[in-house]
């Protein structure tokens, strides 16, 4: 079930640094860095079949559930979930409801048990190129908070301070929840293991964003590219998410293709349950060949569907003016929905060439299912019929359903939020004493 809409609300408030900006000595950064990557926590962006996921699992998606239910849905012996549940109470994520219990029945097995999810929080960032997104997810994956401001540009370091500053004054904010984790998407190479990201359109290169959150909030940081945390999303969190180790068991055993559009283009493969997360960082498909003399004719499909390329061919036929606030890609949407034809015909061949390029990376790759995201999609669902037209003309195999995300224009803080759960969702004791521990070191 996806997380229903939440509120959204602009940061523009400048803070000061909370790591001086200037530059530090070699082994000064090096020490701290080599500390504070301690705590960077390489995601978990696949369905745990640990038993202790198993039955965190089950209340997640079922609860409040009875302990014989967790066994006949996950498949684990009743004392094996008895002994979970023992342990997921004990570690505060588990809470039982007594006043919910079967009247008559006797004994614990039958007290149902849910998702202690109030006192907690995670911390999720998604850095765009030219927005950051800051939101707070409770422990189900639902977004409780959204803030957005703008991606600090400037020097690495003092982009780094001023992004590590906006996130401890928001979780300033919430006094009556808990902290737990951070989750960082971005585009560019992230390395999930050190936390450091090369992002050329930022012009960063070996940025050590988890180890400056890492000491600026004093939490785990986990850090991963945004186009795979959002298939992540949709994995973990969406639609058709798996409740238990019995739950449509095809499904964990298929492949999954995740295609992204806005400003860049991307896509991650699932395969058995899990992101394919490469060594080597993320495949691009920025320049897949297309076509496209409307859309500027630069023959490489990032950017030829971009939102830029498309407001800078608006721009061109005066379909928006060439400055000021209208000037943007929600001023063609806007045309287009008040009849302008030049507007329309500029969104429909972005839906053209999109669809191609779907079906291109389905014929090489005939994934079981297949899923597209990104506000090139979901901003104008009216394209979504010339996309899947488009796709079902240039495919050569048979006919397959293209599925629009469950997250909506919400995909990249969906993505931000599951990168700061995975580890909770794959080894919920464990993710709890790592958070215990971190915050015992802060304080």
């Amino acid at each position: 079930m996806a997380a229903p809409a939440s509120p959204r609300t602009t940061l523009t408030t400048t803070i000061a640094p909370v790591v001086p900006a200037t530059r530090q000595a070699p082994a000064t950064h090096a020490k701290r860095a080599l500390l504070a990557r301690h705590h960077i926590v390489a995601p978990s962006l696949r369905v745990a079949d640990a038993a202790a996921a198993a039955v965190f699992g089950a209340a997640r998606v079922r609860g409040p559930i009875a302990r014989d239910v967790i066994a006949k849905v996950t498949g684990l012996s009743i004392a094996t979930v008895n002994r979970q549940v023992t342990a997921l109470l004990d570690a505060g994520v588990l809470r039982e409801r007594a006043d919910l219990a079967v009247s008559g029945a006797i004994g614990r097995p039958r007290v149902p048990v849910e998702i202690n999810h109030e006192p907690f929080l995670t911390l999720a960032l998604h850095i765009g190129a030219r927005t950051t997104s800051i939101a707070a997810t409770d422990l189900f994956g639902r977004t409780l908070d959204v803030v957005e401001t703008p991606t600090p540009h400037g020097s690495q370091g003092v982009a780094l301070n001023a992004l590590a500053a906006s996130a401890r004054r928001y979780l300033s904010r919430w006094h009556r929840r808990r902290p737990l984790w951070v989750g960082v998407t971005a585009g560019g190479v992230v390395d999930s293991v050190t936390g450091l990201i090369d992002h050329p359109r930022l012009g960063w290169s070996g940025a050590p964003v988890g180890p400056v959150l890492a000491e600026a909030l004093g939490l785990p940081v986990s850090l991963a590219s945004h186009v795979e945390a959002m298939a992540g999303a949709e994995l973990l969190l969406g639609a058709r998410r798996p409740a238990g180790r019995n739950a449509d068991a095809a499904r964990d055993a298929g492949t999954s293709l995740y295609l992204y559009a806005r400003e860049t283009v991307g896509y991650a493969l699932s395969i058995g349950g899990r992101v394919h997360s490469p060594a080597s960082g993320p495949g691009t498909i920025a320049a897949l060949p297309v076509q496209s003399e409307k859309l500027g004719g630069s023959g490489r499909l990032e950017t030829t569907v971009s939102d830029e390329a498309v407001v800078a061919a608006a721009r061109r036929l005066r379909i928006v003016p060439a400055e000021g606030p209208s000037s943007t890609i929600g001023g063609v949407f806007r045309a287009a929905r008040q009849g302008n034809a030049q507007a329309a015909d500029l969104l429909a061949e972005r839906a053209r060439v999109l669809g191609e390029a779907v079906a291109l990376l389905r014929d090489m790759l005939n994934p079981d299912d297949l899923v597209v995201g990104g506000q090139a999609f979901t901003e104008y669902p009216e394209g979504m019929a010339l996309v899947e037209a488009a796709f079902a003309e240039r495919s050569v195999l048979g006919a397959r359903d293209i599925r629009l995300t469950s997250f909506g224009n919400r995909i990249q803080e969906a993505g931000a939020g599951v990168v700061s759960l995975g580890g909770l969702y794959a080894d919920p004791i464990g993710a709890m004493r790592r958070a215990q521990s971190r915050r015992t070191e802060s304080a």
